[in-house]
């Protein structure tokens, strides 16, 4: 079972799951400042080996297992997460201004099916500070920069909020995630629409394309879309030329769940992650590749908690995979765990 699910989650799961991740992110700091502790961590839970690396979207990945977005928001633990042997760390969502995100709480676990439902809101500093972060890292791993705009921002001023992200981030990250698909902030997710999709999409592929040094930019899309509009989102990247897909982000769904029905009314509203969505997520992996005929990549996120989950992403057309609701449950060994999996 290891030291960290037998003695260490049952701990942390008495406490409130967002003050707990702060005093988890705060132990992980405090470790990297003893004399040879990064050394010690990144002894403990890196694994590397050239069969792992991927080559994807222009991309050298060492290893194909990243850390989701929603995890790190502001670029704050970059350096310290890096020694935990992740492939790529995606950070954010990240708007222009900073927000506060939604009313606490607005995180709970549902321990029973092993998942997380989140209501957070795109609680984050701000671009500049996220920019401003990134710029002191001292890591070379692979950052990618998930954007989103401000809530009261309206929809039809979407465009210049993930325009503003785009530009503060730009020099510091290696690739771009545009976010329509978070249910938290009201409205974003009628983005996911065909035509104002195109529109946002074509606005930052011709920013990009004014730079010295384009970046790579994908869509983070939803898992309750119908096939109708998962078609819709194949003719999407192929018009607009994007990079790639991020499948998925939380679903809105609540069915099966085995945590008590009380329970899960109690908590309300909020996108649902973990064991939960390990099927559905890899049903949209799935139905896109063949759909697109493979003919972009796609990073495979939703209840990956063991090799055999990553692989089952990975042979259903993902290129590389996202770990959020598993790196909380299975602890700091889940990359290494994988990675050694995937070689098995």
């Amino acid at each position: 079972m290891g030291f960290y699910k037998t003695l260490v989650f049952p701990i942390f799961k008495r406490f409130d799951p967002e003050k707990i991740h702060y005093f988890a992110m705060d132990l992980l700091r405090f470790a990297h400042r003893l004399p040879f502790g990064p050394a010690l961590i990144r002894k403990s839970f890196t694994f590397e080996d050239t069969r792992l690396e991927r080559e994807v979207f222009g991309l050298r990945f060492k290893n194909p297992v990243g850390l989701a977005a929603g995890f790190d928001k502001n670029a704050r633990w970059v350096d310290e997460l890096a020694n935990l042997g992740f492939g790529f760390i995606e950070i954010g969502t990240v708007t222009p201004k900073p927000q506060a995100g939604n009313d606490k709480p607005r995180l709970f676990r549902l321990v029973q099916d092993e998942a997380i439902v989140n209501r957070m809101g795109f609680n984050n500093e701000g671009a500049a500070t996220a920019a401003e972060l990134l710029k002191v890292r001292k890591s070379n791993v692979l950052i990618g920069g998930n954007i989103g705009k401000n809530k009261l921002t309206p929809n039809e001023e979407a465009e210049d909020d993930y325009l503003k992200a785009f530009e503060a981030l730009h020099l510091h990250i290696d690739y771009f995630v545009v976010n329509v698909s978070s249910p938290n902030t009201p409205g974003l997710r009628a983005l996911q629409d065909k035509e104002p999709l195109m529109k946002l999409l074509n606005t930052l592929k011709e920013a990009n394309a004014k730079k010295e040094n384009p970046k790579p930019i994908l869509l983070k899309i939803a898992p309750d879309l119908s096939d109708a509009q998962l078609d819709d989102i194949v003719d999407i990247v192929k018009e607009t030329n994007i990079d790639g897909l991020i499948a998925t982000n939380t679903t809105i769904a609540r069915e099966p769940l085995q945590s008590p029905q009380n329970l899960v009314q109690e908590i309300g509203a909020g996108g649902l992650s973990g064991k939960p969505l390990t099927k559905r997520s890899t049903e949209v992996i799935r139905y896109l590749h063949q759909k697109s005929g493979g003919t972009f990549p796609i990073i495979g996120v939703g209840g990956i908690y063991t090799a055999a989950d990553a692989k089952e992403k990975l042979e259903a057309g993902a290129a590389l995979v996202q770990v959020y609701s598993g790196f909380i449950y299975e602890g700091p060994a889940i990359v290494k765990n994988i990675c050694k999996g995937i070689l098995k």
